[in-house]
């Protein structure tokens, strides 16, 4: 576990990265052939996941882990515990800059950011303890960031 998150109890932390490979499940990508399941764990408990969506226009594409966000926030919802990405990748696979940043707008810069491999439940069965997640932050994956408290910043006009 990353020294710099805070700590997900093991049944949410379950819950979440089940949710992220459900997720997957629904990913539209004729173009890329990249599955990606992305599920948030709100501090209320709830999940809510999210899919990439590609798109003929390849600009209209947007990403399983904004997917989430986007879902999520327009339902109200603005306060999380930790995300969870999982792709069709034997390793952990990292979000793109424009997740990250969308990332960074939304969530607390050391919740866990768990970054799942294609095979977690066979590392598991297999013995190694973690199932070769990937625990981070954005924090971490985007460090000297740029958000909304640096709107708030005085200006030299």
């Amino acid at each position: 576990m990353s020294a710099s998150t805070w700590t997900v109890q093991p049944d949410d932390r379950e819950r979440v990265i089940k949710a992220a490979f459900e997720a997957k499940e629904f990913a539209y990508c004729r173009y890329s052939k990249f599955r990606v399941g992305a599920a948030l764990l709100t501090t209320t408990g709830q999940v809510i996941k999210g899919a990439n969506i590609e798109n003929a226009s390849y600009g209209g594409t947007i990403c399983a882990e904004r997917t989430a966000l986007v879902k999520a926030v327009s339902e109200g919802v603005r306060s999380f515990t930790a995300l969870a990405v999982v792709t069709d990748v034997a390793s952990a696979i990292s979000p793109c800059g424009m997740c990250r940043q969308v990332i960074r707008e939304f969530c607390a810069q050391n919740m866990p950011i768990l970054l799942v491999p294609a095979d977690y439940e066979k590392r598991l069965a297999g013995g190694e303890p973690d199932g070769g997640i990937k625990e981070t932050s954005i924090g971490e994956l985007l460090p000297d960031s740029f958000g909304p408290e640096d709107l708030e910043l005085p200006r030299d006009h």
